[in-house]
């Protein structure tokens, strides 16, 4: 046997041919051969191949049944809307488009409604084709449930799928580490390179990527919002501690204000583990609010003792408050994921907008955000709908006798990108070519001995599903094509004939596919993913700049509204850039050995300047001199400088070098105000190292021994290269 022959993919998909296939052939036999209703047959067939191989709906034996009887009513109304549509071709054509477009485009609500999306759209093609039969529409809506309820109860009893742990689980399981790690830096730990390394992996695992589809929280949802920011807040507190092990700790009695900061902290990490976990009620985040209020205030207030005005201790401070503001962001985000609180006197409108909206708002809010051609959702549902459209339009126009195959090529091999879509197509093809004369032997050696159909079509379904998915598209159309030659069979007298008919369907499928895939944005997420890159790095410039002049200049009100209205646009360009390179990573995109930019170290930009711009206007104590006035101007003139040529993306990336905050800057500055400065000398130094490694590139310097974000120069370059 070969090594990896029983690999947990293949096992899955075993599992689930076996799954589909005896939902499918139930009611298919059933309905043909004891009720005597081809047409109910037909639907009962492709129902449970729609919803259960066409469409990889994510998530356990229960949460697919959930999803299928979910989708039941929308898959009823999509077949008689094209039960009635199909009556000119005219009709059908725009109802394809309409219909294409919506469906697609509903995919923006997260990982359940994109699985399912196009065993949706199958059922519109199944049912918008001639002959025009309105009269059939109750045995077709007969088979579909019946293929639908057969498939829920396979999905629930036969070999279900087991369920992965959810995402909730995972965070608490970090928070539960996160809280060991503070006590130990309370109680004067540090220099473990080991466990800041464990810290860091344990961060990691957080990452979507490292997550089951089902299990992440990518809906539209206040829900799913809330645990993803709690995900991303755990992670910045895992590595905020990793790097207090990475040096040497100042003991509990040099600054005993830092070492209570930190027990708040893990209590209330330990406290919202438990929550996660259902074991206790959801903690409210008032302690936490008061102690990093206490805090602050013992921060800023001015003292005589050296040792405490020292750069070191403030740096230390800084990075504690850091880790509380962090933890304060995951109790926050848990509170109203699984809290349902919607208002909280501490809670920051701008970094917890999704509290407040209703829940259909959240949804609108979710598809007004893509409705624009720089949102490669958007730009997946105009190509899908274009390329079935015109496929409609080629099948009526040529009256083709199996006009259906030719939608369900274009439906299943079109990719995002034209060289994807050139090479399925092209292996597909061939597939489709050797299914073909294997359906053709197959149907001119059985005649008109339709048992000998019956017999064939049981293993080549199985097998058909099982390979299919993971051997690629070339055995996944040769298969499907016996497949579809064994079914149609049983239904109607054939000859070898219809073998030829399928291949002309598929390759004119083929050839529209790839001509959509050239004509509409044919680099994929690629372009896309650069465009909205640079958007919000020229976007994260104008904020940095608004900021750190709203803390180091007079106020003004009108800049303060522009400073919101700079946020709101960063957050914005934020989603429109996750997205695109969500996608990319898809489409096989860039990885740790690659050259070019590194997007996800521009993203990280983004997040890491938008936190800054939340924080440090909450933790500002006074108009800063005016030698630290010209230092923070003269660094953030470099900075944003630095950000906008990195917008363009040069060869070699960018350099940029933030000048140092002068130790005779703090010592001169009110006591006051010293904080404040070490608190923006660390943001600027953290933007500086995440935008060097966009392009790749080194620092023209080293950072400081102490990063105020919780990382180093070499961790910056490293994990920005991990997926998120």
């Amino acid at each position: 046997m070969p090594q990896g022959f029983f690999s947990p993919a293949r096992v899955r998909a075993a599992r689930q041919a076996a799954r589909v296939t005896a939902a499918s052939l139930i009611g298919f036999y059933t309905a043909l051969y004891a009720l005597d209703q081809p047409v109910v047959a037909v639907y009962a067939l492709f129902t449970p191949i729609a919803l259960g191989v066409l469409s990889p709906v994510p998530g356990s034996g229960r949460q697919r049944a959930r999803t299928v009887l979910l989708v039941l009513p929308v898959a009823v109304a999509l077949t008689a809307l094209g039960t009635t549509l199909a009556v000119t071709t005219a009709s059908a054509v725009a109802g394809m488009l309409v219909i294409g477009f919506t469906v697609s485009f509903a995919a923006a609500y997260g990982p359940a409604p994109a699985g399912v999306v196009p065993g949706l759209l199958l059922f519109y093609v199944l049912a918008c084709f001639p002959p025009y039969a309105p009269q059939t529409l109750p045995e077709r809506l007969y088979g579909l449930l019946a293929g639908g309820v057969l498939l829920i109860v396979c999905e629930r009893v036969l070999l279900p799928a087991p369920s992965s742990p959810p995402y909730r689980a995972r965070i608490a399981s970090a928070l539960d580490l996160a809280a060991e790690a503070a006590l130990s830096v309370a109680q004067g730990h540090g220099d473990d390179r080991e466990r800041a390394r464990h810290l860091r992996d344990e961060g990691r695992a957080l990452r979507f990527s490292q997550v089951p589809p089902a299990s992440r929280p990518t809906g539209a949802g206040r829900t799913a919002r809330g645990l993803a920011h709690a995900g991303s807040a755990t992670r910045r507190v895992l590595d905020q501690l990793a790097r207090t092990f990475e040096k040497p700790a100042p003991q509990p009695g040099d600054d005993p204000h830092c070492a209570t900061l930190l027990r708040e902290v893990a209590a209330a990490c330990a406290a919202t583990a438990d929550a996660l976990r259902g074991t206790r009620a959801v903690p409210g985040q008032e302690m936490l609010e008061e102690e990093v209020a206490d805090f602050v205030a013992v921060r800023g207030r001015p003292s005589e003792d050296r040792a405490e005005a020292s750069p070191r201790l403030l740096r230390h401070r800084t990075d504690v408050l850091t880790v509380a503001a962090s933890a304060l962001t995951v109790q926050t985000a848990v509170t109203v994921a699984i809290g349902g609180r919607r208002s909280s006197p501490g809670m920051p409108h701008d970094q917890f907008w999704y509290a407040q909206p209703s829940t259909p708002r959240l949804l609108t809010l979710r598809l007004t955000g893509n409705l624009t051609l720089r949102s490669v959702l958007f730009q997946n549902a105009v190509r899908t709908a274009l390329g079935l459209g015109a496929a409609r339009l080629v099948a009526g126009t040529l009256d083709l006798s199996h006009g259906f195959w030719v939608l369900l090529a274009v439906l299943t091999l079109g990719r995002t990108t034209a060289g994807a879509t050139w090479s399925t197509v092209r292996s597909a093809a061939v597939g489709t070519l050797l299914g073909a004369l294997a359906a053709g032997v197959l149907l001119f050696g059985a005649g008109g001995a339709t048992v000998v159909y019956a017999v064939v079509l049981v293993p080549a379904m199985f097998v058909a599903f099982a390979v299919g998915p993971i051997a690629g598209p070339a055995w996944a159309q040769g298969l499907f094509t016996l497949v579809v030659s064994a079914a149609f069979s049983q239904l109607t007298p054939a000859t070898w004939r219809l073998a030829e008919v399928r291949l002309l369907d598929v390759l004119t499928g083929c050839t529209i596919g790839l001509l959509c895939g050239v004509l509409a944005w044919p680099a994929g997420a690629r372009a896309e993913l650069r465009r909205s890159a640079a958007e919000l790095l020229r976007a994260v410039s104008r904020l940095v700049a608004l900021t750190i002049a709203d803390l180091v200049d007079a106020p003004d009100e009108a800049r303060g509204d522009a400073t919101e209205e700079a946020l709101r646009l960063a957050r914005h360009r934020l989603r429109i850039a996750e997205g695109a390179y969500a996608q990319y990573r898809t489409e096989g995109g860039r990885g740790p050995g690659d050259s070019g930019p590194d997007w996800l170290a521009a993203l990280n930009c983004g997040s890491h300047a938008m936190a800054g711009a939340h924080w440090l206007p909450r933790l500002d104590h006074g108009p800063a001199p005016p030698d630290a006035v010209r230092w923070a101007r003269e660094s953030v003139a470099r900075l944003t400088t630095a950000l906008d040529r990195a917008a363009t993306f040069p060869p070699g990336g960018v350099h940029v070098r933030t000048p140092p905050l002068p130790t005779e800057v703090i010592s001169k500055a009110p006591p006051l105000v010293r904080p404040s400065l070490v608190d923006i000398d660390g943001w600027l130094r953290n933007l500086a190292a995440d935008l060097t490694t966009v392009g790749g590139g080194d620092a023209d310097e080293p950072p400081p021994p102490v990063r105020d974000d919780g990382r180093d120069t070499r961790r910056t370059q490293s994990r920005s290269r991990d997926l998120r």
